[in-house]
């Protein structure tokens, strides 16, 4: 792999919350200093960790806010391994030119295998007979047990987990209907409708892929609960906020709805062993699970290699594929010119505000130094622009501070 102008070995990476084992010896085998830490640390202790790191490695639960972000002196770019993003004050890292990567397809299926799982879970009552069974009572019952074949399950979000749970819930004989704000194409038989109270209404079991954000906060509250058909049940393995949990209990409770699957909550325990406090606890026919939807071996394996390779990536060669904030650029690897003996290109990775003049005064100070640019590369989106430069050998450092100065920089980088 190339190697960058600035020493590997002092590129400092924070993982956290026991991110695989295999992004951090992926990380390791490219040169780069690796700390690894469990659980999701917060306040001074989060601060600390951030100040100082190059390259900073998250799942789900912890929160880059503006401030955290903002403290930060050397932060080149955040891997959220996991599917969402919106832990991350992305507006904040995008001002400050720090791209963030996640991986959006590798666990896709761990997530829709557990839906599938809990709604048959569900409609054969497995967690309140096994419940019964522990507790020594034999009642071989199959009053309000049911196949989920022939049955309607209802899928709120059709992207990457709802349409693969579309066609897992199709293999086994369901009838499939989705409602997503966006037109999507459907798979096999499933069918969209036009509202999410249309789909409430006809489903006996709806599941939600959703993300979180202004527009699905309490998307599910007592109103849409009532407007569910007797005897539904409701899965969520989106994000916590997307259920009213206090109008779900009341739901569940008066017997209006059967059964729910969570699997996300509002407030959930930063670190293993911590108690987990929730109105939901108790509640009968409630499958509860600790946000382990893309919890398997094999996704988390994958999800750690697809984010780690981003990132070395980005900071070996400057490439943003991938990113959710940030222009997206692919790049070829720098020419090592070995076969010549010649001394290596430099790269000049500049992110920038996106107004007139920019290009023009990079290439004037650039040419004022003697260097020719052999290759450059531009994406621009809305106020931010990023371009990269190849030219031929030359004095780095003068290049590099010469490119910073530029009144629009944000982050400029030079490698060597």
């Amino acid at each position: 792999m190339p190697r960058t102008s600035y020493p590997k070995e002092k590129i400092r990476v924070v993982l956290l919350e026991n991110i695989h084992p295999k992004a951090a010896a992926m990380l390791r085998g490219e040169g780069f200093s690796v700390e690894t830490t469990s659980g999701s640390p917060d306040g001074a202790k989060l601060l600390k960790l951030v100040e100082d790191a190059h390259v900073l490695g998250i799942r789900s639960k912890t929160q880059l806010t503006r401030d955290v972000l903002g403290a930060s002196k050397r932060l080149l770019a955040v891997g959220c391994f996991c599917i969402g993003t919106d832990q991350v004050h992305l507006g904040a890292a995008r001002s400050a030119g720090v791209p963030v990567f996640n991986a959006p397809f590798c666990n896709t299926r761990s997530v829709a295998e557990l839906t599938i799982a809990e709604a048959i879970g569900l409609t054969r009552q497995l967690t309140t007979k096994s419940e019964q069974m522990h507790k020594g009572v034999w009642d071989k019952n199959a009053s309000g047990a049911h196949e989920v074949r022939g049955r309607t399950l209802g899928i709120v979000g059709y992207g990457h987990i709802g349409s693969q749970v579309s066609v897992l819930a199709e293999a086994m004989g369901m009838r499939v209907l989705f409602y997503d704000v966006l037109p999507k194409l459907a798979m096999g038989n499933a069918r969209p409708v036009r509202s999410l109270s249309e789909l409430l209404k006809e489903s006996d079991i709806v599941t939600l892929h959703v993300p979180s954000n202004a527009s699905t906060k309490n998307l599910i509250g007592a109103k849409q609960l009532a407007s569910m058909r007797k005897g539904a049940c409701l899965i969520n393995n989106a994000r916590g906020g997307v259920v009213d949990l206090d109008a779900l209990v009341e739901s569940l409770r008066s017997g209006h709805l059967s059964g729910a699957a969570l699997d996300v909550f509002p407030d959930e325990p930063s670190a293993n062993g911590q108690e987990f406090i929730s109105v939901v606890r108790g509640v009968p026919n409630v499958i509860l699970t600790p946000h382990i939807g893309g919890s398997t071996e094999e996704a988390q394996e994958a999800i750690g290699l697809d984010v780690a390779e981003k990132l070395v990536k980005f900071v070996n060669v400057g490439t943003t594929t991938g990113a959710v904030n940030v222009p997206e650029v692919e790049l070829p690897a720098q020419d090592a010119r070995e076969d010549t003996g010649a001394a290596r290109r430099h790269r000049v990775l500049h992110f920038h505000r996106n107004v007139p003049g920019v290009l023009s005064t990079m290439h004037q100070r650039i040419a004022a130094l003697g260097a020719n640019i052999s290759g450059e590369h531009l994406r621009t989106q809305d106020d931010l622009g990023y371009v990269v430069l190849d030219m031929d050998p030359t004095d780095g450092k003068r290049v590099h501070e010469a490119v910073r100065s530029i009144p629009e920089t944000i982050r400029c980088r030079v490698l060597w």
